[in-house]
C-alpha cells in the first residue's frame, strides 16, 4: 500500500519557497542544535535539487520550462539576497551547489530578459557583499565565482570598476593565500577585458591613479607570479583596439617605459615575452615624445644587443616579424633623432 501514496514532486515554485523559507531560517539566532541541524540538512538537499533544476542530472538534460518557473520565483522575492547571505552557514557541500546555482541564474531567459541583471541593479549592495568575500579565507572562492558570473551583466561590471572596491583588487591580488589571489587576479582580468566600452570608458576617466597602482602594485611586484599575470593582462588590454586612446597614452611616459625595460631584462622567459608584446607598442609609435626618443636612443646598443640574442622556444613568424620591425625602429632614430 505504501508505493501508492508516494509524495508527488515539488514543483520548481514550491522548491524555491521552501528554501527561502529555510534561508531565512538559518539566518535567524540558533535554536536547538539537533533541530537546527535537520534543518541546514534539509536545505542541502533543497538547494542540490535546484542545482539538478537547473543543470540536469546524470539522466536527464533541464527543461527550460522548468528553468524559467525556478528563476522567476528565485527573483520575485528576495531568495538570491537569502542565499547569498547565509552562504557562510551552509557546509561545504552546499556552498558549492548554492554557488552553481547562483552562477546559473544568471545566464537564465524569461520571456528574454536576463532577468537577474535587473534584480542586481535594483540590489547592488549584494556587489559589495561578494567582493568583501575576499577578506574571508572560507567563502572566498564560493563569493568570488558568484562575482564574476554577476559582472557578465555590463551595468553591474560597470558598478563595480568605478566603485572604490577596484582600489582593493591591487591588495586582493597579493594575499598570501594563493587560491584566493589567483581568484581575485581572475575576477580582476574579466573587470577589465569582458565589456569592452565600458572598460575604455573607465580607464579614460580613472587612468592616472588606476596606471599609477597597476605599475607599483603589480608590474613592479616583488612577487613573479603578480608580474607575469600583470604585464600579461596589460598587454590584452593595449592590444585591444577599444582602448587605443588610453594605449597611445600609455607609451608616451617615460616612467612606463622604465618599467617594461626593466621587465625586459627578467630572468624569466615568459615574462620577457609578454613585456615584448607591450614594449613593442613604444618602439611602433610613430609620434614618439622626446623624452621616449632619447631613451631609446641612450639604450639603443643594448636594445639592439638583447633583440639579437632575444630567442623563445617555440618559432613564431609573428613574433620574429614584430621583433625584426622594433630593431628596424630602434636603428632608425639613432640616426634622425639624436638630441
Amino acid at each position: 500500500m505504501k508505493g501508492l501514496f508516494k509524495s508527488k514532486p515539488r514543483t520548481p515554485a514550491e522548491l524555491v519557497r521552501q528554501t527561502r523559507e529555510l534561508l531565512i531560517y538559518a539566518d535567524m539566532k540558533s535554536d536547538r542544535e539537533s533541530k537546527r541541524e535537520e534543518k541546514m540538512a534539509e536545505l542541502g538537499k533543497l538547494i542540490r535539487e535546484l542545482k539538478s533544476i537547473l543543470y540536469g542530472n546524470g539522466e536527464s538534460e533541464p527543461v527550460s520550462e522548468a528553468c524559467s518557473q525556478l528563476t522567476q520565483e528565485f527573483f520575485k522575492e528576495n531568495t538570491l539576497r537569502l542565499l547569498i547571505i547565509c552562504i557562510p552557514k551552509l557546509n561545504l557541500e552546499a556552498r558549492k551547489d548554492a554557488t552553481q546555482v547562483v552562477a546559473n541564474l544568471q545566464r537564465q531567459q524569461v520571456h528574454s530578459r536576463l532577468i537577474a541583471s535587473d534584480y542586481l541593479e535594483a540590489n547592488i549592495d549584494l556587489m559589495d557583499r561578494l567582493i568583501s568575500g575576499y577578506e574571508d579565507t572560507d567563502i572566498s572562492l564560493h563569493y568570488g565565482a558568484m562575482l564574476r558570473e554577476c559582472i557578465r551583466h555590463q551595468s553591474i561590471a560597470r558598478y563595480v570598476l568605478v566603485s572604490e572596491h577596484m582600489k582593493k583588487f591591487f591588495d586582493y591580488i597579493q594575499l598570501p593565500n594563493f587560491d584566493i589571489a589567483a581568484d581575485a587576479a581572475a575576477t580582476f582580468k574579466e573587470l577589465l577585458t569582458r565589456h569592452k566600452s565600458t572598460v575604455a570608458e573607465f580607464l579614460s576617466k580613472n587612468y592616472d591613479w588606476f596606471f599609477a597602482e597597476y605599475n607599483s602594485k603589480l608590474l613592479e611586484s616583488t612577487n613573479y607570479i603578480t608580474r607575469r599575470q600583470a604585464v600579461k593582462l596589460l598587454g590584452d588590454i593595449l592590444l585591444d583596439r577599444s582602448n587605443s586612446a588610453v594605449m597611445m597614452q600609455y607609451v608616451s611616459s617615460r616612467d612606463n617605459l622604465r618599467i617594461l625595460m626593466n621587465l625586459l631584462r627578467e630572468s624569466s622567459k615568459s615574462i620577457q615575452l609578454e613585456a615584448f608584446h607591450v614594449f613593442k607598442l613604444f618602439a611602433a609609435n610613430q609620434n614618439k615624445p622626446p623624452d621616449i626618443v632619447s631613451i631609446l636612443v641612450a639604450n639603443r646598443s643594448k636594445l639592439l644587443r638583447f633583440f639579437g640574442d632575444f630567442k623563445i622556444d617555440k618559432e613564431d613568424e609573428q613574433f620574429e616579424a614584430d621583433k625584426a620591425q622594433v630593431v628596424k625602429e630602434i636603428a632608425a632614430l639613432e640616426a634622425r633623432d639624436r638630441p
